[in-house]
């Protein structure tokens, strides 16, 4: 049975609602779990690549990208956790992990699985929340992995973010 039906959802992944790129995060996170992240994705069987300033290489550990200095080239960890749907880490600090999903390629019922796993095997790994956002609307968290439920539950009503044209202000958490 699904986590979440896209009729339920279908606003949450509305680009034009919610931004094309909506935000991703793992908050009160350490270095451990950077590297637990790319543990898992080295070990997930999912398409990545790692760059930094745009060139390709292999991924480091997580000590060395997170101690890189603050003027070095930006780095980018973009995983595939299936064909045609992209998530795009950007590693700047110990303290949350950060990633986009790129809302386009999350539609219909499918793409709601495939974020819903893909959230889920993250937040699993981590034995933490991973939440979404609104594209930079940070304090207004919409889905999220949810641990004790073990699965992505509803942070906030669907209905109201079509109402105040893609604000999700302060709706209550849904479980």
């Amino acid at each position: 049975m699904p986590d979440l039906w896209w009729g339920d959802v279908r606003n949450f992944f509305d680009p034009d609602l919610m931004g094309a790129l909506p935000d991703v995060c793992v908050p009160d996170a350490s270095v451990a779990d950077w590297e637990a992240v790319f543990d898992l994705i080295r070990s997930s069987g999912w398409t990545w690549e790692y760059s930094e300033g745009g060139v390709p290489g292999p991924l480091p550990s997580a000590v060395e990208v997170l101690s890189r200095p603050a003027d070095a080239d930006a780095a980018d960890l973009r995983v595939w956790p299936v064909p045609d749907a992209l998530a795009i880490f950007r590693p700047m600090s110990a303290d949350e992990i950060d990633f986009d999903v790129d809302l386009r390629e999350l539609q219909g019922q499918a793409g709601v699985d495939t974020l819903c796993e893909f959230l889920g095997e993250i937040g699993r790994r981590l034995g933490k929340p991973v939440i979404m956002t609104g594209q930079g609307d940070y304090g207004n968290p919409v889905p999220g992995f949810n641990l004790a439920a073990d699965r992505v539950v509803l942070l906030a009503d669907p209905q109201l973010i079509e109402l105040v044209g893609g604000a999700v202000g302060s709706a209550g958490a849904h479980e």
